[in-house]
C-alpha cells in the first residue's frame, strides 16, 4: 500500500469539473493579470476570515516581504521569529534587509516561545516587528503576542501559511496583527495549481500600499508612473479562479482533517508517543499531524518508509542552524527546544480523502515499528 503525505489528485477528483470552468472562464476573457478573478477571491478571503482587506500575491514568501515593507520595516531593523518553522519566514525577513532575531519554541504547540520572545526584547535591540508562525495548523498565543506588541511598539505579522481557517478564540487566523500572510501552495490546506498567497489586514493604508508594492510600484492610474520602488508579486488570475472554487469546500476539508486526527489520537493513545496538544481556545485545521518520538524517531519513520507511507520531518534543521544564517552567529545549543523537537518530531498523512483502512495500516505500521 502506498499512502502519500498530500494526495493532490484525489483532493480534485470531485471537483474537476468546476476547476475546469473556472479555468476555462479565465481563458476566455483573456485577463490572464489582475482579472475579474482576483478581485472575487479577494473579496471571498476576506468575509472567510474576517478581515476588511485580501490583497492577493505571487506566493506565501512574498506575503511577508511585501508585508515587512507596506508596514514601513528598514534595514537594519530587527524581526523576531521562531527559530523552528520553515525557512520563508526568516528568509524574508533578510531579504527585506531586516535582521532576523530567533526565539525558541513552546515544546506542547510548537509555536513560538512567549518568555523566549521577552528575553530579545529586554536585550534592548533594535527590534521593530515579530512574525508568530501558526505552525502546522494551530495559532499562536496571540493575545501575548499581542501584548508584547503594544508594550514595546511592535508591528506583528502573522504567518498564517499552514493556518489559513484556524481559530484563535473565535477569531481567524491572520485577522490579530497588522498584517497576515497567507499561502496556497499545492499542498496547502488551500492550494492552488502553483504558487499563490496573499496578505490579510484591517488597514486601508497598508492595503493601499501593498496593492502598489506587489505591481512594480505602480500607480492605480497610471502603470508607467512607479511611486515607489516594488515588485512582481501579483496573483495570477488563473490560480484566483482555482481558489475560488476550492474556498467553497475548505471547511469540509478542514472538518475532515480534524476527524482524521483525533481518530490516530485514539488510536495512538496507548503508545508512547507524543501527539499534538491543542489548547481548548484553539481550533486546530492539521496542515499537518505531527508526533512526538523520544529516542524513536528515526526507527519509526525508516520503517513507515519501507511500508509505502510517506512520513517526513517539518523541519530537520532548524533556522539558526541553517547555513545561510551562519552571520547571524547563532551556536548549536542557543534554542534547546528547536533542536529536540527537529530530533524527534515527524509526521504522517492527514489529508482528508485518507480511508479508515489507509489510517489503520499507518497506525499498524507505527505500532509495529515501536514493537
Amino acid at each position: 500500500m502506498k499512502i502519500p503525505i498530500f494526495d493532490i489528485k484525489a483532493q480534485t477528483a470531485p471537483i474537476k469539473k468546476l476547476i475546469n470552468k473556472a479555468i476555462g472562464r479565465v481563458i476566455n476573457s483573456g485577463a490572464f493579470i489582475l482579472g475579474d478573478e482576483v478581485s472575487k477571491i479577494e473579496q471571498k478571503i476576506a468575509a472567510y476570515c474576517r478581515v476588511k482587506y485580501a490583497i492577493g500575491v505571487s506566493n506565501g514568501t512574498d506575503a511577508i516581504l511585501l508585508s515587512l515593507k507596506a508596514l514601513g520595516i528598514e534595514e537594519g531593523d530587527g524581526v523576531i521569529c521562531p527559530a523552528f518553522t520553515y525557512y520563508a519566514t526568516a528568509g524574508a525577513i533578510a531579504r527585506s534587509g531586516a535582521v532576523p532575531f530567533f526565539a525558541d519554541i513552546d515544546p506542547r504547540t510548537y509555536n513560538i516561545s512567549i518568555d523566549s520572545a521577552k528575553n530579545i526584547l529586554k536585550r534592548g535591540k533594535k527590534i521593530k516587528a515579530i512574525i508568530p508562525v501558526h505552525l502546522y495548523g494551530q495559532c499562536a498565543d496571540m493575545d501575548e503576542i499581542i501584548a508584547l506588541a503594544k508594550k514595546y511598539n511592535l508591528k506583528v505579522i502573522e504567518d498564517a501559511a499552514q493556518a489559513f481557517g484556524a481559530i484563535y478564540k473565535g477569531q481567524k487566523s491572520g485577522s490579530f496583527g497588522d498584517a497576515g500572510s497567507v499561502s496556497f501552495f499545492p499542498a496547502k490546506n488551500l492550494g492552488a495549481f502553483g504558487d499563490a498567497g496573499c496578505v490579510l489586514t484591517n488597514k486601508a493604508a497598508v492595503t493601499e500600499k501593498m496593492r502598489i508594492l506587489r505591481n512594480q510600484g505602480a500607480s492605480h492610474k497610471n502603470k508607467y508612473k512607479h511611486i515607489m520602488i516594488g515588485y512582481n508579486a501579483r496573483l495570477d488570475t488563473i490560480q484566483a479562479a482555482v481558489l475560488s472554487v476550492k474556498l467553497d469546500v475548505l471547511n469540509k476539508w478542514n472538518k475532515k482533517r480534524r476527524d482524521n486526527a483525533e481518530y490516530y489520537n485514539r488510536k495512538l493513545e496507548s503508545t508512547n508517543l507524543v501527539t499534538p496538544y491543542v489548547p481548548s481556545y484553539n481550533k486546530h485545521i492539521y496542515h499537518q499531524y505531527v508526533l512526538r518520538a523520544r529516542g524513536k524517531k528515526e526507527k519509526i519513520v525508516k520503517h513507515l518508509l519501507l511500508k509505502g507511507i510517506d512520513a517526513r520531518t517539518y523541519y530537520p534543521i532548524p533556522l539558526h542552524l541553517q547555513p545561510c544564517f551562519k552571520y547571524l552567529g547563532y551556536k548549536k545549543g542557543a534554542f534547546p527546544e528547536s533542536e529536540r523537537c527537529s530530533r524527534e518530531t515527524f509526521a504522517i498523512p492527514v489529508y482528508p480523502e485518507l480511508k479508515k483502512q489507509q489510517m489503520d495500516y499507518i497506525v499498524k505500521t507505527i505500532k509495529e515499528a515501536i514493537a
